[in-house]
């Protein structure tokens, strides 16, 4: 069932630009339980907001209960100075993916929370928030178990595919490098196949038609009066 996110999990940031679903305010309260009074601020004020957690703060070593605004402040100060912000165990491990990324021509950032938000949504709301300080970069966030991005570089079905074998890996470390892998892999463009099997289709159709059409216009023309070939009698 749909819930509020709860105060004290986290805050709304309006963070992106995107369109306003209209359909919201009519559809749900017809799936809301009688009483329940959600804060739709999240869905429906101008500027789609993203919900930033506060299990963000662990990025930067802080209390969970420290307000958002400075975790996040720190978080994109780390960004900005080495592009990690994660726990001290990982930051060296994790800037040398980032620098190894650079010498490949992926400019990525990565955070590393020790704990994740109750759903994984907000990974990608909290890369968007980096991302966009950021111009140009590629923005992984992780959490145990799940995985976050943002970027103006790649398409959302790359960035998804390196989420999947980030995931796989034992150590943060290991997931941005798995990253990092997916993105310089090329992947199978099932778009441009799409079209190419589209076209060959209509081609083969086309020219099952004109056949068609030639073969009934030939045996027309062989069967028409005073066009029947002669036999041996006729002669």
């Amino acid at each position: 069932m749909l819930q509020p996110p709860r105060a004290d999990r986290g805050t709304v940031w309006p963070v992106s630009s995107l369109p306003v679903p209209t359909f919201l305010p009519t559809f749900l309260p017809a799936v809301l339980s009688p009483g329940l009074t959600p804060n739709l601020s999240p869905i429906l004020s101008p500027g789609m907001p993203a919900f930033i957690p506060m299990e963000v703060c662990t990025a930067v070593g802080m209390p969970l209960s420290t307000p958002i605004d400075q975790c996040m402040s720190a978080v994109k100060a780390d960004v900005a100075k080495d592009g990690v912000a994660a726990p001290a165990a990982d930051v060296a491990g994790l800037q040398q993916v980032v620098t190894d990324a650079r010498d490949r021509g992926v400019d990525v950032k990565v955070v590393v929370m020790q704990e994740s938000p109750v759903i994984d949504t907000p990974l990608r709301d909290i890369a968007t928030a980096v991302g966009q300080d950021s111009p140009g970069s590629t923005v992984l966030v992780l959490s145990p178990g799940w995985a976050g991005t943002y970027s103006t570089t790649y398409d959302r079905v790359l960035l998804e595919a390196g989420q999947d074998v980030a995931k796989l890996a034992d150590t943060p470390v290991q997931a941005a490098q798995n990253f990092v892998d997916q993105l310089k892999t090329p992947i199978f463009d099932w778009t441009a196949f799409t079209i190419f099997v589209v076209f060959a289709v209509a081609a083969a159709a086309a020219a099952t038609g004109f056949l068609r059409r030639w073969a009934r216009r030939t045996s027309a023309a062989q069967t028409a009066p005073g066009t029947a070939p002669r036999t041996a009698h006729q002669k």
